[in-house]
């Protein structure tokens, strides 16, 4: 750091602040200290770092699952904002021995601080955090993020997407395209995103003075979609339908498709979460868009503030609806 902080013809503090990520440095003495690292060939020693800070520039993320691409996809976002801060990341999956091993193992690794993804939250309900690890809950209320990361006060945030607001635009957009009704495709029970993408669906179609009808429940695969599309078409009644993520909705257009229900002519559907291949669907797939980088890089930034200055968080981040060609009025004889 000596031999940086000469070549760039500032202060060993300043290369420190460099090094540390400190928003103290003006652009251009920070450009000149990293072209003298560079220079150098200087990189931090992680472990020297952390037996100075008392920090190891780690965080780890407890995860249900990596096998859903809504899961997947957070894990990419927060690795990159992960990256981008300098920090390391270790992925935890939920076993058999539930949330509160998950934090320990994490705690016995020293990691700064813990994101919770999704379907873990309710898992994480009555798992304490260890003392002094700041926690961010992605997808989770407020009652479910409290008990999940029972650190001390002013080390704690929530992160989530509006899935109620974005399932009544879905529903909205259906409505007003002349269906008299839509049916919903669910997700799992236990999953908050699912029961928020239930919520909207819900008050979107009593605010039109619709009477809900009962939703049937996936498991968030294509597969399920499939099965459930199956009862969804031998409905003449159906005509629309609003599935909780894009990959049940797929299933469930090949099931309508197999069944001679043309979408959108017949049925219209929409999905959730705007995956990378909906609009590749056919048709293409009229869905709501999840922000899964901002997601992802607000998770890590509110955890980052929380291990450095102690903050508390609450974010939403907006959805937005992305018509395509999969939702239509509904057929002149309905």
């Amino acid at each position: 750091m000596a031999d940086v902080a000469a070549r760039a013809g500032v202060s060993g503090q300043t290369v420190s602040r460099v090094v540390n990520a400190s928003p103290r440095v003006d652009p251009e003495t920070r450009a000149r200290v990293e072209a003298a690292m560079a220079e150098l060939g200087y990189r931090p020693h992680r472990a020297a770092r952390a037996l100075r800070t008392g920090r190891t520039q780690t965080i780890g993320l407890v995860v249900s699952t990596l096998a859903t691409v809504g899961n997947s996809l957070m894990l990419q976002t927060v690795a990159d904002a992960a990256g981008t801060r300098g920090y390391a990341l270790t992925v935890v999956t939920l076993g058999a021995d539930g949330a509160a091993a998950a934090f320990e193992r994490l705690a016995e690794q020293g990691v700064d601080g813990v994101i919770v993804l999704n379907e873990a939250t309710a898992l994480a309900l009555d798992a304490p955090a260890p003392r002094g690890l700041s926690v961010v809950v992605v997808d989770a209320p407020p009652e479910i993020a409290a008990g999940a990361r029972r650190a001390p006060a002013g080390r704690r945030g929530i992160v989530q997407s509006d899935h109620a607001g974005g399932a009544r635009a879905a529903v909205q957009h259906l409505l007003g395209l002349g269906h008299g009704t839509v049916h919903h495709l669910a997700g799992p029970a236990s999953s908050f995103a699912a029961s928020e993408r239930e919520r909207g669906w819900r008050a979107a179609l009593a605010e039109a003075g619709r009477e809900a009808p009962e939703p049937i429940r996936g498991d968030w695969t294509a597969a399920s979609g499939h099965r459930l599309g199956e009862v969804l078409a031998a409905d003449p009644a159906v005509t629309a339908v609003f599935a909780a993520n894009d990959q049940m909705a797929l299933g469930a257009m090949r099931a309508l498709a197999d069944a001679g229900r043309d979408v959108p002519r017949g049925v219209s559907i929409v999905g959730f979460d705007d995956v990378a291949d909906a609009a590749e669907y056919r048709p293409p797939l009229t869905t709501v868009r999840q922000e899964f980088g901002r997601l992802g890089e607000l998770a890590v930034q509110t955890l980052v503030t929380g291990i450095e200055d102690g903050a508390d968080a609450f974010e939403l981040v907006p959805t937005t609806l992305v018509v395509r060609a999969s939702t239509a009025a509904p057929p002149a004889d309905r």
